[in-house]
């Protein structure tokens, strides 16, 4: 017998920017984490290139004993200077100013 997967997903709170006070169900990567960046393209009405906003995971708050993760939420991120580049431990640094890696 095939056992079928099932997409996770957890209901996700947005803070700031465009998105702010909205929840939205976002996917669960292998780990049981949504991702640590969510981009939202949004298209441009004059056929330009789309404005993407950038939301970074943060956790939502903590537990009182042994400070564990309840949650995570999205705040806005205006600044985002990453391109949309995975960043590998092995990577070199691309030298631009403000850029770190992590």
């Amino acid at each position: 017998m095939a056992e079928t997967e099932t997409v996770k997903s957890q209901d996700t709170p947005f803070e700031g920017g465009p998105m702010d006070g909205r929840v939205l169900p976002v996917l669960l990567g292998p780990t049981g984490h949504p991702p640590k960046t969510y981009r939202i393209p949004v298209p441009d009405p004059d056929d330009g290139p789309p404005t993407v906003y950038v939301y970074r995971r943060v956790p939502r708050g903590h537990s009182k004993r042994l400070g564990l993760i309840q949650g995570w939420k999205y705040e806005y991120d205006p600044d985002d200077t990453s391109g949309g580049r995975l960043r590998w431990p092995w990577s070199k640094p691309s030298g631009k100013p403000g850029d770190t890696q992590g």
